[in-house]
């Protein structure tokens, strides 16, 4: 029986009925299933300028296919333009409000499956944790990539403009330059163009089988986005029908498979975080040490930004994530027997999709010459990060450092430091109590990432923190360092000038103080107050766990 009979046949003269009517409910529509479709269409951020298009005709071909659509609303920040502010606290929070508020409109309404569409980076995590708390059949609509910014003939992202910050403060660039970068590097609607947070999650989402395959590389812009979107209501129906459900595709092993593509593309640290976070919500025992051990087996294959050369738009036309796939496939580093929304298996999915890729681009490399034999995203562990941290090591020309540390309490302090010209190289970069207690949010550091990177600093220095990094940063940074300092981690007891390394090859994150030393300054720490008590981050900050298990707000 379908959940939403109790509202479309239980009393026959019902005043449940009397409102359905009111929306455009007819007498034969009673009976059909009712879906729900959460569209976090807005124009506060390009990544979802373009989302009411995909609503429409996915609710269009819902309705064809014989469903009774009904859209509602979520919310999205945009990380790009509160990045560097106190507003982007409330970016990893978004995540649990759109969790929240997607599970609360179809279990409050009895909707039978849902259509989740989505663009900006806590879009799709937040999607994918209501999807697994309901467990009705569900379908992910990724909003698409932003086309590259174009300037004196290279390919510009939004990366760009935070790195012009840093180039302008070292004289490398004037005024006019900078102004000609902004102007240039987000030309319309779309998410983020790079291997960045949201096109890595997209890619997770399509490799679990939860979104149509190409659809997570498509730019926001094309037709066939918008076709797509027309196919996944129509998928939806066949799976309600079937009853396919999330629970049934979010396996252990689709979830190994995401980790194994993300790697093989370069993406983000966030996907780290919220995968963690999924997969906890969808009952599968997944620990950040297994981020590890699938990243020692499966090489890093795609030429990719922020690293790398080339935007999304040229993965989706060198083969997309079914073209990485088939050469995992192929190579034993992803199971084929994982379903799809479509009932599908991979194996089915890749069957047509060339072994090789194609030779007349260079975005996707065979496993046989890949950019980097490991993956990229390396756990880091040691007395700073008992609980383990993520390190993005791809490109990284010095994957070892020790040196004295620069302390700031908040990424403000950091940034001015920075732009001040006060770091120098070797210096060990430490950004503490912006965890996701002591932020509250987890403040992704962008903007002192790009300002080092555009310093020049970007191989000569290592930033550290119990915050989070934008899936545009690069260099040597390790973030997601848990226990955070708010709640008594061993890097909120660091002192200026301490000594402290930084290996990617030995996973060490190490204070180089005597354990007697580090005794006598936990006897000494104070918690610091809560900089807010009330309101969204109030209760956040008293509820959130650990980032090492996902930073999720609803541990038992």
């Amino acid at each position: 029986m379908l959940r939403s009979s109790s509202i479309t046949k239980g009393i026959q003269r019902s005043p449940n009925r009397a409102m359905l009517r009111a929306v455009g409910f007819e007498d034969n529509d009673f009976n059909k299933p009712i879906i729900g479709i959460a569209n976090g269409y807005s124009t506060i951020t390009p990544c979802n300028l373009g989302l009411n298009v995909l609503a429409s005709r996915s609710e269009e071909a819902a309705r064809k296919a014989g469903a009774m659509p009904q859209v509602f609303g979520t919310i999205t920040v945009s990380d790009g333009i509160s990045m560097g502010t106190e507003g982007m606290k409330y970016s990893l929070v978004s995540r649990e409000v759109i969790a929240d508020s997607i599970e609360t409109a179809c279990n409050g309404q009895n909707m039978d499956g849902v259509i989740a569409i989505g663009g900006c980076d806590k879009n799709m995590p937040g999607a994918m944790l209501a999807i697994a708390r309901m467990n009705i059949p569900s379908i992910f609509i990724y909003g698409g990539t932003i086309k590259p910014g174009k300037l004196e003939g290279r390919d510009l992202t939004v990366v760009s403009a935070f790195e012009a910050v840093g180039q302008l403060t070292s004289g490398k660039i004037n005024e006019a330059q900078l102004t000609a970068v902004e102007k240039n590097a987000c030309p319309g609607a779309g998410s983020c163009g790079g291997m960045f947070t949201a096109n890595t999650m997209s890619a997770a989402i399509e490799t679990m089988g939860l979104s149509l395959p190409y659809s997570s590389t498509m730019a926001a812009e094309d037709s066939e986005k918008a076709d797509s979107a027309a196919k996944s209501g129509e998928v939806l129906v066949k799976a309600l029908t079937a009853n396919i459900r999330p629970l049934d595709l979010l396996t252990r092993k689709a979830f190994e498979n995401a980790i194994s593509v993300i790697m093989a593309i370069g993406g983000s640290t966030n996907a780290v975080l919220h995968l963690l976070a999924i997969a906890r919500t969808a009952h599968i025992k997944l620990t950040i040490d297994d981020f590890e051990k699938i990243r020692q087996r499966v090489p890093v294959i795609c030429d990719l930004k922020p690293s790398g050369r080339y935007v999304t738009v040229d993965l989706h036309k060198a083969g997309g994530i079914p073209q990485v796939m088939k050469l995992l496939l192929d190579a034993g580093l992803i199971h084929g027997e994982c379903r799809n929304i479509e009932g599908k298996t991979q194996e089915e999915i890749l069957k047509d999709v060339p072994s090789k890729p194609s030779t007349n681009q260079s975005v996707i490399r065979p496993l046989s010459n890949p950019i980097y034999k490991q993956g990229h995203l390396a756990i880091l562990k040691g007395n700073l990060a008992s609980e383990g941290s993520v390190a993005k090591i791809s490109g990284v020309k010095t994957p070892c450092l020790t040196g004295p540390a620069r302390v700031f309490e908040s990424e403000e302090d950091c940034l001015e430091a920075i732009l001040k010209k006060e770091i120098k190289a070797g210096d060990v970069i430490v950004v503490r109590y912006e965890g996701p207690v002591g932020g509250p949010g987890m403040r992704e550091m962008l903007a002192p990432t790009s300002a080092i990177v555009g310093q020049g600093l970007g191989d000569k220095v290592a930033l550290i923190t119990d915050g989070r990094f934008s899936g545009g940063t690069y260099g040597l940074v390790v973030g997601h360092v848990a226990p955070e300092a708010a709640v008594g981690g061993t890097i909120g007891l660091v002192h200026e000038g301490d000594s402290i390394t930084v290996d990617a090859h030995k996973l060490l994150i190490q204070l180089n103080v005597s354990e007697n030393e580090l005794n006598r300054r936990r006897e000494s720490w104070i918690k610091p107050k809560p900089q807010y008590t009330s309101g969204i981050l109030g209760k956040y900050s008293r509820v959130v766990s650990s980032s090492s298990k996902g930073a999720v707000t609803d541990e038992p």
